[in-house]
């Protein structure tokens, strides 16, 4: 199962906070009843791949949608295709090697 970690920037608001585009972006996971999980650097998605990617391209849209002019979005993809691993379980056999 892919797992991939995302990170969109808008670049050039009013403010140095990004804290409400990041809550928007978010929604569109929720509305899309994605498998998801947050950090304070970014967003891990677990599920299809085709899925997870039209997630990103509706999350890169969102500061867009709100005025934004420019837009960096960063996407990590682990997928691995030998066996079916979610992002926690990835957490899980790290945390037992600790």
């Amino acid at each position: 199962m892919p797992i991939a970690t995302i990170n969109i920037i808008p670049i050039g608001t009013d403010s140095p906070s990004v804290g409400d585009f990041v809550a928007d972006c978010i929604k569109v996971l929720k509305d899309a009843g994605a498998n998801f999980k947050m950090n304070a650097m970014g967003t891990v998605i677990d599920g299809d791949l085709d899925d997870i990617l039209m997630l990103a391209r509706k999350m890169h849209s969102v500061p867009f949608e709100k005025g934004v002019q420019r837009v960096v979005t960063t996407i990590s993809i682990d997928d691995r295709r030998d066996k079916k691993v979610t992002s926690s379980e990835k957490l899980e056999s790290l945390m037992k090697r600790l």
